[in-house]
């Protein structure tokens, strides 16, 4: 049985062997030993908790989780069949569908107005506007500036509403009812199709599919264009010289550092410097990368591939990679890495729902992970890995 969990986990292919030690439910940190000092690594979770159809999701293929940093009582999901409201003290699920009014029932993103406390869902039918818990207007291409019904994001930023569409980017200004469109006519790419985006630092950030990272800076309102400087699509041809690849799912920004996820690997931006990670030289769970999301206060980044999920201290190299062992459920490993060299693994009775990652937030000590196979969740231990400044 040892043997074949370390075969599972891929350790006979790099040539050694860490053993893998078994931990009992509820187990304390105090039981990972042998390390280096483990405030030095991201968050280790030991205690997961799934929610699925079973429980009363209207479907298991979470795409978006937004926890509400308004209310603080709820989180918000985007699935393939609505929009779900969770509230997390009561374990209660309301769910809004198109019988409700909504655009579309695949719900790619859901964005929380911390001014208004109202809802905004991209869908494959249009942006649909949620108050009060109905909705109350759905913006089309026909009917609206939206620039195509096929909005894979959407965020919130001070009075405005930005979208991402496969012809686009679009930013609502909701006092006015007025909407600016940025295509290859207006902005720095060649590629219209607008996949994921994020605000952070006065600036607005574009993951384009094969059109690299579009930075937007508020105040002045230019672009800075990020692209893969070797042009080679195959290989990352020179190391660390900038994006890895052009065709980019999501942008994260927080605490000075620019994440940039793609199909093909991740890379980190400090505004000095361009750092490039892959699975064969880290311990990231895979090149394929559905998005990432910084973690408040730290320089932790949460990258959802579709092996697992992976965890990384930007400052210490030190990464936390949780995968279910056959693919979802209960059971799953925790591997503790340092740089490309694992230094443990822990067999765990919980883990998240499925290998597959969709999406990751937070709220106050909590993780939130979307999967192909539910929601999960847990707590974040004490120890969280500090914002180290410099290098």
């Amino acid at each position: 049985m040892m043997f074949g969990c370390l075969w599972l986990m891929g350790v006979c292919s790099i040539g050694w062997a860490v053993e893998v030690e078994v931990l009992p439910a509820s187990a304390p940190l105090g039981q990972l030993t042998g390390l280096a000092d483990l405030n030095q690594y991201p968050p280790v979770c030991l205690e997961w908790k799934t929610l699925t159809v079973k429980e009363g999701l209207p479907n298991d293929h979470i795409y978006w989780v937004e926890t509400d940093k308004l209310r603080k009582d709820r989180v918000w999901l985007g699935t393939d069949n609505g929009v779900v409201c969770y509230g997390i003290a009561d374990g209660s699920i309301e769910v809004i569908q198109p019988k409700d009014g909504l655009g579309h029932q695949a719900v790619m993103s859901v964005a929380v107005d911390h001014l208004t406390g109202d809802v905004w869902a991209a869908t494959f039918g249009g942006l649909s506007w949620i108050s009060g818990g109905k909705v109350r207007r759905n913006f089309d291409q026909f009917n609206s500036g939206l620039p195509n019904n096929v909005v894979y994001c959407v965020i919130t930023e001070g009075e405005t509403v930005w979208t991402a569409t496969t012809a686009g980017l679009g930013r609502y200004h909701y006092k006015t009812d007025e909407w600016e469109i940025f295509t290859s006519l207006n902005m720095p790419t060649d590629e219209n199709w607008c996949y994921n985006l994020c605000q952070g630092g006065g600036r607005v950030y574009v993951a384009a599919w094969g059109g690299g990272i579009i930075e937007y800076t508020l105040e002045t309102g230019r672009f800075q264009h990020y692209l893969d400087p070797d042009n080679e699509f195959e290989i990352d041809l020179f190391p660390h010289d900038g994006l890895v690849h052009n065709i980019t799912t999501s942008p994260a920004f927080h605490d000075g550092l620019l994440w940039a996820t793609t199909y093909f690997g991740m890379s980190v931006y400090n505004y000095r410097r361009w750092r490039g990670y892959f699975d064969h030289d880290s311990g990231l769970a895979s090149n394929f990368i559905n998005y990432a999301r910084a973690q408040p206060g730290t320089h932790n980044g949460w990258i959802c591939t579709d092996k697992g999920l992976s965890v990384l201290n930007y400052d210490t190299n030190r990464w936390v990679t949780y995968t279910p062992i056959d693919g979802h459920g209960p059971r799953g490993t925790v591997e503790l890495w340092e740089g490309g060299e694992r230094q443990k693994v822990f067999e765990t009775e919980s883990t998240i729902g499925h290998n597959f990652v969709l999406n990751v937030d937070f709220l106050d000590n909590t993780v939130w992970v979307g999967t192909s196979h539910g929601l999960s969740w847990a707590k974040l231990p004490q120890h969280i890995s500090p914002v180290i400044q410099g290098e």
